[in-house]
């Protein structure tokens, strides 16, 4: 398993998942591919159209969550792993299941809110949909209610 793909959105299971995925990359002397789907933009907030506010408080989101995304590569980093971080934005499952093809992910370590049947059936669940659509193995790593 030499390329791990850890898709993360920065929740309270991430630094589990992070974890998790950082102690396979160690047993197979992995690279980790740290991934972050940005949800793609409304239609009607493009560069050139779209309100000031949305699209500043929109640019404001993508900042902050590759800030989030370079401090987990520079912890990895500082543990001695290999690891890369992509920033990318578009249809999340799709956007997760295409990337581990393009990096020739061996395995996927993604984490699980845990939010219930209900809620999935609802709203969907980014892990199922990955568990569907994945070529290569996946590892989910459960939220732990500790409530």
């Amino acid at each position: 398993m030499k390329n791990i793909l850890v898709p993360v959105d920065f929740s309270d299971v991430t630094p589990t998942v992070v974890e998790t995925a950082r102690k396979f990359a160690a047993a197979f002397q992995g690279r980790l591919i740290v991934l972050n789907v940005a949800e793609p933009e409304p239609d009607f907030v493009g560069f050139e159209a779209g309100p000031p506010t949305v699209r500043i408080t929109a640019a404001r989101d993508y900042k902050v969550e590759r800030q989030h995304l370079d401090d987990i590569k520079t912890r990895l980093l500082a543990s001695g792993c290999d690891v890369i971080a992509l920033h990318i934005q578009g249809p999340i499952v799709d956007k997760i299941v295409h990337e581990a093809g393009e990096q020739q992910a061996d395995l996927i370590v993604i984490g699980s809110h845990g939010h219930g049947a209900f809620y999935d059936l609802l709203v969907g669940s980014v892990t199922h949909g990955v568990i569907k659509e994945a070529r290569c193995p996946v590892v989910v790593v459960p939220a732990i209610n500790k409530g």
